[in-house]
């Protein structure tokens, strides 16, 4: 069997989906993948960034990392997409790396590759469910496969999100993530990893 080719394209403002597709990178290439992991480039101004010192300290952090492009996905069996949850949606960050795949998708490109997606937000109820459903609106337009993890484990429930993963940050964007999460994420890019592999045998 041909190895799975996985691109894991994240938006993150302070670091909390960073994280989290940090792990589903690690995980899948436990599971045997062939990974790139790709941060969509910043649009906020300036200034915005700067009066976070979270967002400021992230983004120094990071501003070097490989930015994804369309090729990204065009090469990849799987994409796994992480992105805040901005008011029940994703964030414009990614929203505009989307908006760019015009040519790829008229073209075919971004059909019949597995999908599936993780975020985060500051409260328990922030719209995490919301955000990753307007994700996968953007998927059926592709003609992608949308693979989520249901509660086909146990570790499911306690997590608790059939739709992806998500992590409630709390107010000051300082909880970390458990193993719950980590749990979860592996048990995403696996299933992710396992599902691509059998489409593409």
């Amino acid at each position: 069997m041909a190895q799975v080719k996985l691109s894991v394209i994240y938006y993150s403002a302070t670091g909390t989906v960073h994280g989290m597709a940090e792990r589903v990178v690690e995980a899948a290439q436990q599971a045997g993948a062939d990974v790139r992991l790709r941060q969509v480039p910043e649009l906020a101004p300036p200034e915005a960034i700067a009066s976070n010192a979270a967002w400021s300290q992230h983004f120094d952090r990071t501003k070097n990392e490989p930015k994804a492009t369309a090729d990204d996905i065009v090469w990849a069996d799987a994409v796994l997409f992480g992105s805040p949850t901005r008011y029940g949606n994703i964030a414009s960050q990614l929203k505009q790396f989307l908006d760019t795949l015009g040519p790829q998708w008229a073209q075919g490109l971004l059909a019949d590759k597995v999908y599936a997606g993780f975020t985060a937000s500051q409260t328990a109820h922030g719209g995490q469910e919301t955000t990753l459903m307007a994700l996968y609106n953007t998927v059926y337009h592709f003609g992608g496969i949308i693979v989520p993890p249901g509660y086909t484990d146990p570790l499911k429930f306690v997590d608790g999100n059939p739709y992806g993963v998500s992590h409630v940050t709390g107010g000051n964007n300082t909880d970390p993530l458990t193993e719950a999460q980590y749990a979860a994420l592996d048990h995403l890019a696996q299933r992710v990893v396992k599902l691509a592999g059998k489409l593409t045998a």
